[in-house]
């Protein structure tokens, strides 16, 4: 049987040395290069990660399934981009190529004192920083505008094309002038119609964005001078800032046993990992959210798209229970952990018969009923 997987692409950008193979390596539990000087990392690392979820480990816990499958993310480790980039400084187009391949983008900043890990620059200062990374990214979607109005021009002399022409022309001449300030295309107030008509540029700044704040351990729970900035700047573009500590994820992704890891966090007061909390981000900042089916055999995470109807959610499964969907049983992960099984859902009324048009919530686990 041939499965589809949606599979949720992030891409970790920021400058050299700011943490950001620390953080992937701790991600994905094994070793990517680190090291104390820029460009170590020049091809882009990519790991699967688990997406934690504490509504799969119960459903196991009450259905003791053979195997329990949870629902996956893609994570990218982009080489660090320094000012110049656009021009290919550093191998800047190199690196701006992978970060075109990425739906989403984690944009790492140092948020750290420590005089034995050298900053490109020279200093911390998060918001200049920042900066760098948006002047560059914006330069780079100014070429590929550039590249795109020239094709749009050409194509105006012909009639069958003219009017379509016109309507990209337009729409490039609205971004042009937010690019030219560094401000990213996502800022803008674009209709999905005219989304559609640039999808083939793949401008980078049209992509979601949060910030990763890289601090040290005395910075987990309250931050610092250097996170207030960032956080800031993310609350002006209606996104998030989250607060890690690379070094930290890394130790206590050495730590093998659950309890210890458990009592470990219990210690610095914190309910999840910084990772927990940045892959749960990215799955979000993306519209995706999980469906669970659960029996003997399997309990599995299953991720769509907000919005969903249940044969699109079926087709996540396959494409086959899709196009000959029939129905849906459904129930909430809180009916199962409230009444215990499905047989009490049933007799309190919360087992439910869906068809064609129910819109699919997170948290559904749900039974297809199809005919091929």
């Amino acid at each position: 049987m041939i499965q589809f997987r949606m599979a949720l692409n992030c891409g970790i950008l920021g400058l050299p040395n700011v943490g950001k193979s620390t953080i992937f390596s701790a991600l994905c539990s094994t070793p990517a290069e680190a090291a104390n000087y820029p460009f170590s990392t020049v091809k882009a690392n990519v790991g699967i990660i688990n997406v934690p979820d504490p509504r799969l480990d119960k459903l196991s816990a009450i259905f003791a399934p053979e195997r329990t499958i949870p629902a996956t993310v893609e994570f990218v480790d982009i080489a660090g981009l320094v000012k110049g980039a656009s021009r290919g400084e550093g191998l800047g187009n190199q690196f701006l190529s992978h970060i075109r391949d990425a739906s989403v983008y984690a944009h790492v900043v140092r948020c750290f004192e420590n005089s034995d890990v050298i900053h490109v620059n020279e200093k911390i200062d998060p918001t200049s920083d920042m900066e760098t990374i948006d002047i560059e990214l914006a330069l780079a979607d100014m070429q590929t505008l550039a590249k795109r109005r020239e094709r749009a021009e050409k194509t105006l002399k012909n009639p069958a094309e003219k009017k379509g022409s016109e309507f990209v022309i337009a729409i490039l001449d609205k971004i042009g002038p937010a690019l030219e300030n560094a401000q990213p295309i996502r800022s803008l107030s674009l209709t999905d119609e005219e989304k559609a008509a640039i999808y083939d540029c793949h401008f980078i700044t049209a992509k979601p964005q949060l910030y990763v704040c890289n601090v040290d351990e005395a910075g987990i729970k309250t931050g610092n001078a250097y996170t207030e900035k960032v956080k800031k700047r993310a609350d002006s573009e209606g996104t998030e800032a989250i607060s890690i500590c690379g070094k930290f994820e890394a130790d206590l992704c050495g730590i093998e046993n659950p309890e210890e890891k458990k009592a470990f966090l219990e210690d610095l007061g914190l309910e999840e990992t910084g990772l927990s909390a940045l892959i749960h981000s990215t799955y979000k900042l993306l519209g995706l959210r999980t469906f669970f089916t659960s029996g003997k055999d399997e309990c599995r995470a299953w991720t769509f798209r907000a919005g969903d109807t249940a044969p699109k959610a079926a087709g996540v499964i396959h494409t086959d229970f899709e196009k000959g969907f029939i129905k849906a049983e459904v129930y909430t992960c809180e009916d199962i952990f409230n009444y215990g099984t499905e047989a009490k859902i049933k007799e309190a009324g919360k087992y439910r018969l869906e068809g064609r048009d129910y819109v699919v919530q997170d948290g559904d686990v749900m039974f297809f009923k199809f005919n091929v």
